[in-house]
């Protein structure tokens, strides 16, 4: 593990970190999160008949937006040519939640995993949004990285998953 806060220069201010010099390499990174609701919540979503659209639809269009804003949200992060965002969102009928994980790749100097994270939360939120009106008490939960690949730090997988 680095205990190196790479975002802070030598006298402690916070700076965007210099990828100039790093090699252009393959790098994936997968986030998860889901969100748990009201089984009636998820019925209305499954039934494809919410006033709002297709739920799952947009909120899918909203994380993939997300992930290639994610410069413009995160401060020091780099801007990136994202070269695939896929999103899963996968129903749960047994713990009325709707899981979400997203891959986030490009061929660039500096890795993806805030732009997967960051998708997965506008993914989640974009469902709080439209299920608002009929269910307030919606809770996000389990927002992680699974795993990460390419650049000088190597693979990584999150210890819970391996």
């Amino acid at each position: 593990m680095n205990d190196q806060l790479t975002h802070f220069n030598t006298q402690g201010q916070a700076h965007m970190v210099d990828v100039g010099e790093k090699h252009f390499t393959h790098r994936i990174a997968v986030a998860e999160g889901r969100i748990d609701m009201q089984p009636q919540t998820l019925e209305k979503i499954l039934q494809g008949d919410h006033k709002k659209g297709d739920v799952l639809g947009i909120a899918r269009i909203a994380g993939i937006m997300a992930a290639k804003k994610t410069a413009d949200l995160i401060p020091l992060c780099h801007p990136l040519a994202l070269t695939k965002v896929d999103i899963e969102l996968t129903p749960q009928t047994s713990t009325a939640s709707v899981h979400c994980c997203v891959s986030v790749e490009t061929r660039g100097q500096t890795g993806v995993e805030m732009e997967a994270l960051t998708a997965v939360q506008i993914t989640l939120l974009t469902i709080y949004d439209m299920c608002k009106a009929i269910d307030k008490g919606m809770s996000m939960e389990g927002i992680r990285l699974l795993q990460k690949s390419g650049g000088k730090s190597g693979d990584w997988t999150h210890p819970a998953t391996s």
